[in-house]
């Protein structure tokens, strides 16, 4: 998906033609968990000049997702991540697709600090205020985390309730989300799948209260099993601040694996959207 502003470099790797890195594979002797990403997947690193370069092909890469997916099945699911780099994404889409179909688009959140939705720090309040009261999209097509619940776990819980009920979900099943956004955190972490957090390691749940002790807060985020099970997956990372991360998640053999080296979709597309400055130190 070539775009203005974007410089020869994309990669894709896929499991035909793909010898998986090191830190793919299973650790022997390790006292650390060991994971082995089932494969075929296909990774596409983008790489645009400017951040604006960047947040235009994002937006395109939403639209032609949904319309694909509404085009296929009629209805479109993504789950929204927060930050800046979103942000601005949510901005464009308020802006020049202000009358696409978006009561087929069913809005969900991979991740939501444990604050009230109007609070300035919730994800849910950025996404409102930079994207729903800018189109027409149903009010019952938002499907927000409940985190004003004191109880962080209760609000997981219930979140998790909303997502079986939506995709009809049996025991044992994954909901299969069209696009999930994901962003880059300085230590590794996406969603608030942090290093070191409980999280982690659950496999059966697809919504949990992850405890971040360097935070001493609750993080309320969607779990492995539900990011892999997504058609795509677009990572968004901008800025000269993310390169070092950028190199060390794309380029490294980190043991154990960061949070963002495990989003690795089983049946889907894995997608890393950058601007120059953030991959500046990636091998060209």
């Amino acid at each position: 998906m070539a775009g203005a502003g974007e410089i020869s470099r994309n990669e894709e790797l896929r499991a035909a033609s793909y010898e998986p890195r090191a830190w793919s594979r299973p650790i022997a002797r390790s006292s650390w968990l060991t994971y082995q990403f089932p494969m075929p997947f296909t990774r596409s690193i983008e790489v645009l000049a400017t951040a604006a370069d960047l947040f235009h092909t994002a937006t395109e890469e939403f639209v032609r997702a949904a319309r694909a997916a509404i085009g296929g099945q009629g209805r479109f699911t993504v789950a929204l991540s927060g930050g800046s780099t979103p942000k601005a994404l949510y901005s464009l889409l308020a802006a020049d697709y202000a009358d696409f179909a978006w009561n087929r688009v069913f809005l969900f959140f991979g991740d939501e600090r444990h604050v009230p939705p109007t609070e300035a720090d919730s994800n849910y309040r950025m996404v409102h205020e930079s994207l729903l009261t800018k189109i027409a999209i149903p009010a019952e097509n938002v499907f927000r985390v409940p985190a004003e619940n004191p109880d962080a776990a209760a609000a997981a819980a219930d979140y998790e309730a909303q997502l079986r009920r939506f995709f009809e979900l049996r025991p044992g099943e994954l909901p299969r989300f069209d696009l999930i956004l994901l962003g880059l955190g300085p230590d590794g972490h996406t969603a608030s799948l942090f290093p070191d957090s409980p999280a982690l390691d659950e496999q059966s749940r697809l919504v949990v209260a992850n405890w971040v002790a360097k935070l001493n807060a609750h993080r309320i985020t969607f779990t492995f099993p539900v990011l892999n099970r997504a058609a795509e997956v677009m990572f968004m990372a901008s800025g000269a601040d993310k390169a070092d991360m950028l190199h060390q998640v794309l380029e490294s053999k980190s043991i154990p694996l960061l949070p963002s080296q495990r989003v690795q979709p089983s049946d889907g597309k894995l997608l890393w959207m950058l601007d120059e400055a953030a991959a500046a130190k990636l091998t060209r």
